[in-house]
């Protein structure tokens, strides 16, 4: 596969969620691995289907919330026990019930933005433009239908032998090329370019 192609990956439309789950797993069985599919409500199962791994959201913020706590609470004890240190009642300087509710508090702020910035991180995200929402009718997605895009990058992809193994899935309507780039854009840039884009 020519990492230099225009194309993203080729893309099947399916009607209901047993349709988009069968699918998915024959794709899997044939040996293919990269892939994605987009439906317009959760599907039970689809993530397994897909092969997705146990995410690493709750791993980030356990270490961001052990962050936070133990970052609260040193700051805490180095004001008061060994900046400034202030004996207010024959309390000892590491007085721990009292650093408690700031512990708690920075634990739980720093958990919450682990937790965000992970998610954002892990889902590549912000992605304000995907390669799919060149292909027009994948504004269904969010509304009755289901895709299967298999990907260019996939060492099995070949454009003749997927589109024919996507056509034996039997989807709704014909197999559709994703191209990376809108075709609006590229023609624009193609005329603004007249000598040929480099690739």
């Amino acid at each position: 596969m020519n990492p230099h192609s225009s194309l993203y990956g080729l893309m099947a439309e399916f009607a209901t969620a047993e349709e988009i789950l069968n699918a998915v797993r024959q794709t899997r069985q044939a040996g293919y691995r990269r892939m994605d599919a987009y439906t317009p409500y959760t599907v039970e199962g689809l993530a397994v289907e897909l092969g997705e791994r146990r995410t690493r959201i709750p791993s980030i913020t356990l270490l961001a919330a052990l962050v936070g706590a133990g970052v609260g609470y040193v700051v805490q004890y180095y004001t008061i026990g060994v900046d400034y240190p202030l004996n207010v009642g024959g309390r000892p300087y590491n007085s721990w019930p009292v650093f408690m509710p700031v512990t708690f508090e920075m634990m739980v702020l720093v958990a919450s933005l682990g937790a965000f910035l992970g998610m954002l991180f892990l889902n590549g995200l912000p992605q304000p433009h995907h390669p799919v929402f060149n292909v027009p009718r994948f504004v269904q997605a969010s509304q009755d239908r289901f895709f299967l895009c298999i990907e260019a990058s996939d060492p099995q992809f070949d454009v003749p032998r997927t589109t024919e193994f996507l056509t034996s899935l039997r989807p709704h309507g014909e197999v559709l090329e994703v191209p990376r780039e809108h075709p609006v854009k590229k023609a624009v840039e193609a005329k603004n370019h007249p000598g040929g884009l480099k690739t």
